[in-house]
């Protein structure tokens, strides 16, 4: 027991065997929670009281708090609860949470994982990190300061990030002589704001994580004047973010298929939302077939329900076609699916985001490619306006539409965290460079389908007598590119090949007139010269491109839109050197004046392929040369 007068089942922790208590607490429901605020605020010394109140340290990290304490403290003698949490040194050595650091406590009622997230404007990525899980937030105000602008970016983010239990801490309460009017202040202060943003309800609590007011127990003598809950019993008695997902219909993400053996074939999956049983009707989508459940398998043997937040095997009566990234869900309320939707996006990378890039997109057990559109605004948080953007830069929070290379399973964020919640991901770097919420599916996406024709590209291929093939020629600008691609061209027209040419500085006169040089430019300018070399190999033509296009992913890209083997990467190999002494047209000249910006080799880079199918270097082979070699490589493809 406390000197609060609560029990924790965690008394006698200290020196015993933590796997024996986790195993003592695996059947208690789980909170999982985030503290957030305003630096210096008190998010980790909060923290450090619950894990010593709840007796989870051992006897040797006490010790050592003790001696930290005295070192790097910011308390005097008395122990500084914060550096329970603050793990890194440079956090210690600024006194602020930079990282997200994630703890584990539990009561006599409940088990917690709390995650103390980082309280600077510049760490805004760590703190949705820490958030996107959460079914609640502690929201810390210092009583000296009132509402401050991270307060309200905090708030912000974790009502946009679904978080529905918000509870109001206004903390150091000791450093106010625990005056009621100070409180009463911030809470009506914070009220208006939260009604501006449309936070419909709050729990606030009066606390000092210092001296332990209204942590465990409440009131504590100094505020004999709150008559609420204490923090923990508050956490104690939330209803817990599985317990509303049980009473949805019923949806579970594909995570793999169990075939052990030739008898056996089962979907295993986290079931997100609702409940299932034996001889439920579902649906398979986006692929819409329906079935039964035969049999719900677990570790523990066949189950006769089983509900949101637990992972099961599940066993259909038909052989449906049903893989990894499909959502098995109930029959007459199944969840959409498309692949053009309004999101709203917050950036976590250093480098801005390029619109039009391509990206991985993973939603659930989903993974598929996926582009964002320039934002039609970005917000800002401290004021909430919609303000004018081409781009998001780290932290930023915009809204934008985004478009998938296939339909996927979704549902609004705010109908599910797990089916309207996504990363993006680097397709090079393979860094998770933002995180985002699914608004809803554009109209256009599910009005517009695609109309089956009679002839098909097979048959425009077979009235040509050849075989499709897009030949993308990349390299620098001077490199010979639209020189040997001409001569390629007219070597195949010769053989009475069907062939046309798609020249960088052809197309920017009509399709692409509107692009510049910029990054996001040429990563559309790509764009847009793929879906038409795509048509015209749909039509049946042998189509030659000759771009710079300088950018790996892009290339790759294009590649994903043909059939396999289809497109054939022709990298001209010239040494800049070179290509400069040749700049018949003058840009490098230009480029290196500053005259002329984005030029690649300059001042925008150019990645040379790393398999490309064909490699010609023109330092030691003439125009003819290449060409023949080219010709060489693709007669036996076409």
């Amino acid at each position: 027991m406390t000197d609060s007068g609560t029990v924790y089942e965690t008394d006698a922790l200290i020196g015993e065997d933590i796997g024996a208590y986790l195993e003592q607490h695996q059947n208690k429901q789980l909170l999982r929670f985030i503290t957030c605020g305003s630096v210096d605020d008190g998010k980790s010394t909060l923290i450090g009281r619950l894990l010593y109140d709840s007796k989870m340290i051992f006897e040797d990290q006490l010790a050592a708090l003790e001696d930290d304490s005295k070192k790097s403290g910011t308390q005097g003698q008395e122990i500084d609860f914060a550096l329970l949490v603050d793990g890194l040194a440079a956090e210690r050595e600024q006194g602020i949470t930079i990282d997200v650091a994630y703890r584990f406590f539990a009561t006599e009622k409940r088990k917690f994982i709390v995650a103390d997230t980082p309280g600077h404007e510049q760490y805004t990525r760590n703190m949705v990190t820490g958030a996107s899980t959460a079914d609640l937030a502690v929201i810390l105000i210092d009583a000296r300061k009132g509402v401050l602008v991270q307060t309200r970016r905090h708030s912000y983010l974790a009502h946009l990030l679904g978080i529905k239990h918000l509870v109001l801490a206004v903390n150091k309460m000791d450093l106010v002589d625990y005056d009621q009017s100070k409180f009463d202040s911030i809470v009506a202060d914070y009220r208006a704001f939260a009604n501006e943003i449309g936070i419909a309800d709050f729990t606030a609590i009066p606390i000092s994580g210092f001296k332990g007011d209204n942590i465990a127990s409440a009131p504590s003598k100094n505020t004999a004047w709150y008559t609420g809950p204490s923090l923990i019993d508050h956490l104690e008695s939330v209803t817990i973010a599985n317990t509303e997902a049980q009473a949805r219909s019923f949806r579970m993400p594909v995570q793999w298929v169990n075939r052990p053996n030739l008898d056996f074939r089962g979907f295993a999956g986290l079931i997100s939302d609702g409940a299932v049983k034996p001889g439920d009707t579902v649906r398979i989508v986006p692929a819409g077939k329906t079935s039964t459940v035969k049999t719900i398998a677990s570790f523990n043997g066949d189950m006769d329900e089983a509900v949101a937040g637990q992972s099961v095997t599940i066993i259909l009566d038909d052989e449906v076609d049903c893989s990894r990234g499909d959502v098995i869900a109930t029959a007459d309320d199944p969840p959409e699916a498309s692949d053009q939707f309004e999101t709203t996006i917050v950036w976590m990378s250093d480098e801005p985001m390029k619109p039009g890039r391509g990206l991985w997109l993973k939603l659930g057990t989903q993974m598929v490619t996926a582009t964002v559109q320039a934002p039609k605004y970005e917000i800002d948080v401290n004021s909430f306006e919609h303000l004018a953007a081409k781009t998001l830069e780290l932290n930023s929070i915009g809204v934008a539409e985004l478009r998938t290379d296939k339909p996927i399973t979704f549902e609004p964020y705010d109908a599910s965290r797990q089916l309207g919640g996504f990363i993006l991901i680097d397709k090079v770097t393979n860094a998770t460079v933002a995180a985002g919420m699914i608004h809803f599916s554009l109209r256009r996406a599910q009005n517009v389908h695609w109309q089956p024709t009679t002839v098909a590209r097979e048959d425009h291929a077979n009235i040509k007598n050849q075989t499709p093939r897009v030949l993308w020629f990349t390299g620098l600008s001077g490199s010979g590119k639209s020189t040997i691609a001409n001569e390629v061209e007219k070597r195949l027209a010769q053989m009475n090949r069907h062939t046309f040419l798609l020249d960088g500085d052809n197309v920017r006169h009509g399709l692409n007139k509107d692009l510049g040089f910029t990054e996001t430019d040429r990563i559309e300018n790509i764009r847009r010269i793929g879906e038409v070399a795509k048509l015209m190999a749909d039509a049946g033509l042998i189509v030659l491109t000759a771009f710079i296009s300088p950018f790996r992913v892009e290339r790759q890209l294009v590649r994903n839109m043909l059939p396999e083997g289809e497109f054939i990467e022709v990298f001209v190999d010239t040494p800049l050197a070179v290509a400069e002494e040749r700049d018949v047209k003058g840009l490098y000249k230009k480029a290196r004046a500053g005259e002329l910006a984005n030029f690649t080799g300059i001042d925008s880079p150019y990645e040379e392929p790393q398999n490309a199918e064909i490699h010609v270097n023109t330092v030691d082979m003439s125009v003819e040369e290449a060409a023949d070699h080219i010709i060489a490589k693709i007669l036996p493809l076409i």
